[in-house]
């Protein structure tokens, strides 16, 4: 449908017909129809595509100039973070339902979810993935890449995992953990013995399973029935959760409690932008929850 009322309302005719008269107007009926099923992020992108493929058309004479284009203003939602307390209310829940079957029959979960039989039971590596994530800043399509190869663990001053992932969103820096991400590597190490994987090209979750995209669908689906269970699916202001709030609860965490970080290092950290970190996580910060750093004063030196 998209395309169609692309070709409809926007794109030029090709060959030994004339272009369409592609203006204003025919470009605001076509974000009108986008903004019916998508946010204005996704539209703005929708846009940014179309202007590059009638600048083309410009280029090679199919139009003569390129058309004005309406204004997209981006409306960001923030997305759900958990609370501290919520955030143990679901390593318990993920612990207590290890190997427990999903509350449905084999039939009725593969025709709705997609889920073969043998991964239809809460795997142990539900609650190392949640715990995992909290603690590493990670996006949740690192879980279905992350392999022992790419984790080193470092005792200086400080302890924490080196995680040298592949590159994401144009950043490829390391990654450096928190100290409970290392007590929780070693858990997922000694578990993964007892099965035979472990190796350097062995995957940090679900080991077993080579398709890594249904991994990471596997992950999913079980991540949802923990927050059914908790009651927890819903933010407070109505945004629904999935894994990608654990690794906003990792940054707005630092945000709240670590001492004195600045935002240029915890993005660089997190491989995201200082403007991503204001925008989409530092927006749920209020001034109440960090009022002792507000009133801390500098101490005098000489006095």
């Amino acid at each position: 449908m998209l395309r169609n009322r692309l070709d409809a309302h926007i794109l030029p005719r090709w060959g030994n017909q004339p272009p369409v008269n592609i203006n204003f107007l025919a470009l605001m009926e076509f974000t009108q129809f986008l903004s019916q099923t998508f946010s204005t992020t996704t539209i703005s992108q929708y846009m940014v595509a179309v202007r590059k493929v009638l600048s083309y058309a410009v280029a090679i004479g199919e139009l003569d100039k390129l058309p004005e284009f309406p204004k997209i203003k981006i409306v960001t939602t923030p997305r759900g973070a958990f609370t501290p307390s919520e955030y143990w209310k679901i390593i318990r829940t993920a612990r207590r339902l290890r190997g427990a079957q999903y509350p449905a029959t084999t039939e009725e979960i593969r025709a709705n979810y997609k889920i073969r039989v043998a991964e239809q039971r809460m795997p142990p590596d539900m609650a190392h993935a949640i715990a995992f994530m909290l603690n590493s800043f990670i996006r949740p399509s690192d879980l279905k890449t992350l392999k022992h190869r790419h984790v080193e663990i470092v005792r200086a001053n400080n302890t924490y995992l080196r995680l040298t992932l592949p590159e994401t969103k144009s950043h490829g820096r390391p990654i450096v953990t928190l100290q409970p991400a290392v007590r929780c590597y070693q858990q997922i190490c000694k578990q993964q013995a007892i099965t035979g994987h472990g190796g350097a090209d062995d995957y940090l979750f679900l080991p077993a399973l080579q398709d890594r995209n249904y991994a990471h669908w596997v992950l999913n689906f079980h991540f949802n029935w923990i927050l059914a269970q908790t009651g927890l699916k819903m933010g407070p202001h109505g945004q629904p959760r999935s894994l990608y709030s654990l690794r906003h609860s990792s940054i707005t965490f630092r945000l709240l409690y670590g001492q004195g970080i600045d935002l240029l290092t915890l993005a660089r950290n997190a491989r995201t932008s200082v403007e991503v970190i204001n925008t989409h996580y530092a927006s749920t910060v209020t001034g109440e929850q960090n009022i002792a750093l507000l009133q801390s004063r500098r101490t005098r030196v000489g006095v």
